[in-house]
């Protein structure tokens, strides 16, 4: 067996053993092209392939930012492993292990101290290891002194027949009579918006935004909360990845909360999704607190996540 930087010549049998390995994470050719390879960051000396025989046995996606990220930076100090599997039948042989020892060496030699699993904004194809899916990920990573953090948990919720609730309208009406508004999104409030996301919530959010402006989606996509004084003081969208039922990010602004808005909010959007005949509405990660207020507006946890970080001491 050995280890090989990645070619496109093996990226039908890669995406062919990911389908075998991951099989709750499963992806296209194109969706391969689109989050790694196509990736501004990508970079073939970190992306490995085990072979045996010229016959693709594992794989291992390692990435370091060669390109700002936002606010972040290039984080110089950090590396991510986004992908790694291993053909069942080649498992126990230490081949896993070589693969993340391989891509340790190079990212720390470039600089990276510290590594973290599969987080890897804004592309990743999941943001943990899902222990009930995958339950020797864990075990195998622990070993390798990888140490686990916290856990996110992604929720959906079927909105085939949804209706605001008479406690939802109540609501709504009380803040509409002090003056706040509930709309969709007009171009009229794009500057407005983005400074808006890039203060309170940061790069990311901006991005989601405007992406959408971008591609001309922003107002099926985006809905707003205005003040008394008519300035945006919430926000949400879904389809920050292309697929419709994907709701988020959701926020206000926090001088704000305490005024039930983001329930007011969160009604509108599942109003607006089953309008447009979008009946399943979901979301990839939100921490515990988060859980519980979904889950008292009628969503429920399908998977959770927890991130894992390795700091090396050099």
């Amino acid at each position: 067996m050995e280890i090989v930087n990645y070619s496109q010549a093996y990226e039908a049998q890669v995406v062919a053993l990911w389908n075998q390995c991951l099989t709750y994470d499963t992806i296209t050719v194109g969706k391969f092209r689109r989050q790694a390879l196509f990736d501004e960051n990508f970079d073939p000396a970190l992306c490995y392939v085990a072979l045996e025989q010229e016959q693709v046995v594992g794989f291992c996606l390692g990435m370091r930012r060669k390109f700002p990220y936002l606010e972040r930076g290039v984080e110089p100090d950090r590396g991510w492993i986004v992908a790694i599997f291993v053909a069942e039948a080649y498992r126990r042989q230490g081949i896993g292990t070589r693969l993340v020892q391989r891509s340790e060496a190079d990212m720390r030699s470039r600089g990276a101290k510290n590594i973290t699993l599969f987080a890897y904004s804004p592309g990743y194809f999941f943001p943990g290891i899902d222990k009930e899916n995958y339950p020797a990920a864990a075990p195998f990573f622990e070993k390798l002194g990888y140490e686990a953090g916290s856990t996110d948990y992604s929720m959906c919720k079927d909105l085939h027949g949804f209706q605001i609730s008479p406690e939802g309208l109540a609501k709504k009406a009380a803040a509409e009579a002090k003056g706040y508004r509930f709309v969709n999104f007009t171009y009229d409030y794009a500057l407005e918006l983005l400074e808006f996301n890039r203060d309170n919530f940061g790069g990311g959010w901006k991005r989601n935004a405007l992406i959408a402006m971008q591609n001309g989606t922003a107002e099926d996509l985006i809905l707003l909360v205005l003040s008394p004084e008519g300035k945006i003081c919430g926000f949400s969208m879904r389809m920050i990845d292309g697929n419709p039922s994907r709701f988020g990010p959701i926020g206000i602004d926090k001088n704000m909360r305490n005024e039930g808005l983001g329930s007011i909010l969160l009604d509108f959007a599942q109003q607006e999704m089953a309008r447009r005949g979008i009946y399943h509405m979901f979301f990839v990660t939100t921490d515990d607190p988060g859980r519980r207020y979904y889950e008292r507006k009628g969503l429920h946890v399908f998977r959770s996540f927890t991130s894992y970080k390795k700091f090396f001491g050099d």
